[in-house]
C-alpha cells in the first residue's frame, strides 16, 4: 500500500532530478505520463510549479515551496506504513534503490513488479543514472543499495556479484558487416557511438578493447550519448555503430531494425553488481530486497 499521493509522489520525483525523461525512468513511467500528472497537478492548484525552457525545467517560487510539503509529507506517510507493518510483520514502506541507466531501463521493471507482488503493502522507486552518479547517490545515503554494471573500485562501497551479462555491438538493419565477422582493425575504420564518460557500459567496452590490443585514440568516437535507448536509435538511423547490453536489443533483434555485429577476438562479458555501504546488511524492506536479490542470483547459478 502507498499512502503517499501518486500526483505528489510523482511531482516529487519531477522536482529532484529537474528532468522528466529520469523522473519517468524512477518511477517506472512513461515521460507523457509523468507530464500529464504534473499538468493535472498545475491545474488543480491552478498555479505554475516548473518554468519550462527547451529540454530545461526549473522550479517556480510556488513548486519550491510545494516540494517542501511533498517531501515532509512522504516521510511522514513512510513512517506510518512502517509503524502499522509492525503488528502483522508484513514488510511495507517506501523503498529508494538506485540502478545504473541499462539495468533501470531493461532488467529492473520485471524485478521491482515481482519483489512488489511478493510485498504488496511496499512502494518501490528508483534512483537511476550512470554508475557514478549512481554510486555518489549511495555514499550519500540517498539509497540504501543499488545495481550496477560492472564491480566498484571505490571506497567505502560494498560489493558483491549479481548476475552475467553481455555487451554485443549492434549495427543498422543494412551494413556491409552484417553476416561475417570483422577484424578488430575494421573498427577503426566506422563511426562509434559510445556512452558518456562515467558510464559502466563504456568502461567495460573501453577495458575490452584494451585487453584486445585496440588503440581507442584511433577509434572514430562520432558520438557520446546518455542512454542505451539514444544509441540504439542512432545506430537504426545508420549513423554509426554501437555497444549495448544483449538485454536491450531482443525487440529491436526480433524486429529486424537493429543486427548483432561479430568481431574477431572480441567477446565482451560482464557481471551486475549489487552495492551498498559497508557495515550491518540493511533490515527493514532494503534488507528484503538485498535477500530477494541474492536469491535470483543464486537461482541463476545453480542452473
Amino acid at each position: 500500500m502507498a499512502m503517499e499521493n501518486f500526483r505528489l509522489k510523482v511531482f516529487r520525483i519531477v522536482a529532484e532530478k529537474l528532468n522528466f525523461r529520469e523522473a519517468a525512468e524512477a518511477l517506472l513511467l512513461t515521460q507523457p505520463a509523468v507530464t500529464l500528472q504534473i499538468k493535472a497537478l498545475e491545474e488543480e492548484l491552478s498555479i505554475r510549479l516548473f518554468d519550462r525552457s527547451g529540454n530545461r525545467i526549473v522550479l517556480t517560487e510556488a513548486g519550491g515551496r510545494l516540494l517542501k510539503h511533498a517531501t515532509q509529507l512522504a516521510a511522514i506517510a513512510q513512517a506510518a506504513e512502517q509503524d502499522l507493518a509492525t503488528l502483522s510483520g508484513v514488510e511495507s514502506g517506501e523503498l529508494h534503490i538506485g540502478a545504473s541507466t541499462t539495468i533501470a531501463q531493461y532488467f529492473l521493471p520485471k524485478l521491482v513488479g515481482e519483489f512488489g507482488r511478493m510485498n504488496p503493502r511496499a512502494s518501490l522507486s528508483v534512483v537511476s543514472g550512470n554508475t557514478l552518479q549512481v554510486v555518489d547517490a549511495l555514499l550519500k545515503g540517498s539509497i540504501p543499495l543499488a545495481l550496477v554494471e560492472g564491480p566498484v573500485l571505490r571506497r567505502g562501497v560494498r560489493t558483491e556479484l549479481f548476475l552475467a551479462d553481455e555487451i554485443v555491438m549492434i549495427l543498422p538493419a543494412q551494413h556491409e558487416w552484417i553476416g561475417h565477422s570483422v577484424s578488430l582493425d575494421q573498427l577503426a575504420t566506422e563511426a562509434m557511438i559510445f556512452r558518456e564518460q562515467g558510464s559502466g557500459t563504456r568502461r567495460v567496452v573501453e577495458t575490452a578493447l584494451r585487453k584486445a590490443k585496440v588503440p581507442l585514440k584511433k577509434l572514430r568516437i562520432a558520438m557520446e550519448l546518455d542512454s542505451t535507448e539514444a544509441i540504439k536509435a542512432a545506430v537504426e538511423a545508420g549513423l554509426g555503430v554501437g555497444f549495448v547490453s544483449a538485454r536491450a536489443v531482443q525487440k529491436e533483434l526480433k524486429l529486424g531494425t537493429l543486427q548483432i555485429g561479430l568481431v574477431e577476438g572480441l567477446r565482451i562479458c560482464r557481471k551486475f553488481s549489487i552495492i551498498r555501504l559497508p557495515g550491518p546488511q540493511p533490515c527493514g524492506l532494503a534488507g528484503a530486497f538485498l535477500q530477494y536479490l541474492r536469491g535470483i542470483r543464486d537461482r541463476s547459478t545453480n542452473r
